[in-house]
């Protein structure tokens, strides 16, 4: 963590210097914002917190209860959750009072007696140990929330959300710097009932799953009528079933099956219990099952076990619908290509599924990260206003394929043992899709922002368009061993890593090398991407470029490093050398992401994204590649 460059710092170094519009941020919500985002939730507090590092950016976000949730009903965080949590800084606090999923196991009639439960089946939650060095965790929806507000309000934005407003309508008007206006409604204090106008440049709606944002721009959400309804509960309870702080699918003999979930903190669990068909005439009337009755019918699918509840933090009960909208702006299909997007909307108001995959929360929070940067390179003047019209091309793909997973999961869990073929099929389908669940199979298309994988042979373990997988790294000016990918913040920058040639530092005696060609061209040349940035502002302050010799750290003499890999920073203009790492001999970066020898550029955007892969000669594909990214002719600091 970088902290001194401005001077030396006592405090809590988490807490960024207040600047631009954080400093003297009203406490009122203002009557003009950049960007309006409507719901606290996963998606939309992600989006608040990137946009809170944006300093020059006014970001505003209302919530109409009247301060901050305090039982959340999501509870999985799949590890894609957790890597992005590292780059806000919180994910070793969260990992540490979360729960932490390392198995499953299955338990299925007995044969020998259908009317009993047994286990069947254990399952390992990273069978090859190799999708993520971070867990799968369960904690609760409302902490994930807490650690975003506490990183907006330590931004240099100030941020915090502005609670006790409702959503009531907007109209995109086209007019002047704002050309949104919305109407809230006081929902608590002094006004309450009292409307409110807000103006805005750009509108996200996280308002879930009956948005009335999603409503406001004429998006309707399409797919399966629900069909199979569930009880849902978070008790302490006391109980002999053995598993009780295990992950468990359980189907039992007599119909019905149970997800149990450990939660954290201990004693606490949520058990999704199976309150089977629903007939098409029901009205939801199935919603008004009691708890008494999600306990009775617990109890007869643990038989022999009992389970006597002593307390219930919470229950609900849901029908498992599938359904999608077929765009995520306000742009309709015949206006593509001739305006921009003004209205947005994330998570629930996008897509709806079962919660019984662990994905709502997770997939919506990338909703947030991948929408939130872009909003916040158009607004500072980085990139040019089309940006936007990627989120939605971006992320429906993804919210397809989520209800595709999840439509098999959910049927799988619904069906009757005697309905399997195969009576693994529910165990080898968790363990044969671990990387969906995991977060890990988002792939984007190429685009504007991904490339087309031309190059993907010089990196093969940086799938273009894939998320980045960390590997292991020695850092040279400290000798620390590092994950390569938790270096990266959620600063809004590109990552443009540099894996060198084998010459090394120091070592091609002054002379030149594909390396030092590279450093040579992106310090200086007019078309590298770093030529964008805004004069009296930081060499790094928009790309973050790191270099990674094939030698051990002992190898490198750091001197040696071309001075584009050690941008001088802050007003005293120190010289930065943590960008300059060797490989760990114990683990070769090169050999476990099949890295090209001769040399290999990757690019990765702000939101963790493979963007690009490139030889080190190819400067000039890669300047083809941000040409219209960026805008050129910046000439003073942002």
């Amino acid at each position: 963590m970088q902290f001194h460059h401005h001077g030396y710092v006592s405090g809590d170094p988490r807490i960024q210097a207040a600047a631009g519009v954080g400093i003297d941020r009203p406490t009122d919500l203002p009557d003009e914002v950049d960007v309006l985002i409507v719901g606290s939730g996963p998606a939309g507090m992600l989006a608040a917190a990137q946009l809170s590092q944006f300093p020059g950016v006014t970001t505003r976000i209302v919530e109409r209860r009247p301060g901050r949730l305090a039982i959340g009903q999501a509870d999985g965080i799949q590890a894609r959750s957790v890597e992005t949590f590292q780059a806000f800084g919180f994910a070793e606090r969260i990992i540490a009072e979360a729960y932490r999923i390392t198995e499953m196991a299955f338990w299925k009639p007995d044969p020998a007696d259908p009317s009993r439960i047994i286990r069947t089946a254990r399952a390992l939650d990273d069978p090859t140990g190799d999708i993520s060095e971070f867990p799968h965790l369960i904690v609760n929806q409302a902490r994930v929330l807490d650690y975003f507000a506490e990183f907006m309000a330590n931004s240099p934005t100030r941020m915090s959300p502005d609670y006790g407003y409702e959503f009531r309508g907007l109209e995109v008007t086209g007019d002047g710097d704002y050309p949104v206006t919305v109407t809230l409604l006081h929902t608590a204090g002094p006004n309450e009932g009292q409307e409110r106008i807000v103006r805005a440049k750009y509108v996200v709606g996280a308002d879930g799953a009956r948005s009335k944002v999603r409503e406001s721009i004429g998006c309707t959400l399409a797919g399966d009528q629900a069909n199979h309804a569930w009880g849902v509960m978070d008790v302490l309870a006391v109980t002999d079933f053995p598993d009780i702080r295990t992950k468990c699918a359980i189907q039992s003999g007599t119909g019905g099956s149970i997800l149990l979930i450990p939660r954290e903190g201990g004693h606490l669990f949520r058990m999704y219990v199976d309150l089977g068909e629903v007939d098409r005439n029901d009205n939801r009337s199935v919603r008004s099952t009691t708890i008494e009755q999600i306990i009775a019918k617990a109890n007869d699918i643990l038989h022999p076990y009992t389970l006597d509840v002593r307390n219930v933090a919470w229950h609900s009960v849901y029908e498992v619908g599938h359904r999608l909208t077929d765009r995520f702006d306000d742009v309709l299909p015949d206006e593509r290509g001739t305006r921009t997007p003004r209205v947005f909307i994330t998570g629930d108001a996008c897509h709806t599924h079962s919660a019984k995959a662990g994905q709502g929360m997770n997939v919506s929070m990338q909703d947030g990260f991948n929408l939130a940067w872009k909003l916040g390179h158009v607004l500072e003047g980085r990139s040019p206003e089309s940006l936007l019209s990627t989120y939605s091309a971006e992320r429906q793909v993804v919210a397809k394929n989520l209800i595709d997973f999840d439509k098999e999961w959910s049927t799988l869990m619904a069906k009757k043992p005697e309905e399997f073929e195969d009576p693994a099929e529910l165990e080898n389908f968790y363990v044969s899709t671990a990387e969906f669940p995991a977060g890990f199979m988002t792939h984007y298309a190429p685009s504007a922002l991904i490339a087309e994988p031309t190059h993907q042979d010089r990196a093969t373990g940086f799938t273009i368009g894939k998320r980045f997988k960390s590997a292991p790294v020695v850092r040279v000016c400290d000798t620390n061993p590092l994950q390569l990918g938790h270096q990266a913040k959620a600063d809004g920058r590109w990552r443009i890593y540099v894996f060198a040639d084998a010459a090394g530092a120091g070592t091609a005696q002054g002379g030149t090398s594909p390396v030092v060609d590279f450093a040579e061209w992106i310090a200086n040349s007019p078309d590298s991407p770093l030529a964008a940035t805004p004069s009296g502002a930081d060499r790094d302050a928009w790309f973050d470029v790191k270099v990674i010799y094939q030698q051990e750290h002992t190898s490198v003499d750091i001197g040696a490093v071309p001075e584009a890999f050690k941008p001088q920073v802050g007003p005293f203009k120190l010289t930065y050398l943590e960008n300059v790492y060797g490989t760990d001999p114990s683990a070769d970066i090169f050999e476990l992401r099949g890295l090209d020898r001769n040399g290999v550029v990757v690019v990765v955007r702000p939101d963790q994204y493979v963007a690009n892969v490139l030889p080190l000669t190819a400067t000039a594909e890669l300047a083809a590649f941000f040409a219209p990214l960026l805008r050129s002719g910046r000439t003073s600091a942002v």
